[in-house]
């Protein structure tokens, strides 16, 4: 997490490889604790606009949060908070993502749709945003 431009413009990373494996008998407990707590994180940090940077690299399928929870963080999100997202950037996007995107973008919004970028290496991650303000974990560097 880090800062960028003239005022309080938050970069938000979200490595999605450190998320818990689905496989866990409280997993369902877990992500609802873990969308709280970004939630409540992003009211706190975020004055002014903000982008969320995915990361997807290293991350098996396994780890990657499913439709239904995806679905419910959006619907979650305070409307401030989705106006105030200039960009939802995915690193290294999976087929599964991009087919999952594909099938629920009839259901969200087209300004959220439109906020959407795919990037597929770090470099070009790095034309987009400072990368001084962003750490990257090293499994996802390799």
């Amino acid at each position: 997490t880090g800062y960028y431009g003239d005022g309080l413009n938050a970069i938000i990373v979200f490595a999605a490889c450190f998320l818990p494996d689905s496989c866990r008998a409280d997993y369902n407990y877990v992500m609802e604790n873990l969308f709280l707590y970004v939630i409540s994180t992003l009211e706190l940090m975020v004055a002014e606009d903000y982008m969320i940077v995915y990361l997807n690299g290293a991350t098996p399928r396994r780890r990657m949060p499913g439709l239904g929870w995806m679905k419910k963080c959006y619907q979650m999100i305070d409307r401030r908070l989705r106006k105030n997202l200039k960009s939802f950037i995915i690193v290294h996007p999976s087929w599964f993502i991009r087919t999952i995107l594909a099938v629920t973008r009839p259901f969200i919004s087209s300004k959220f749709s439109s906020k959407i970028q795919y990037v597929h290496t770090l470099a070009e991650l790095r034309e987009m945003i400072p990368m001084e303000c962003v750490h990257i974990p090293d499994s996802i560097v390799k």
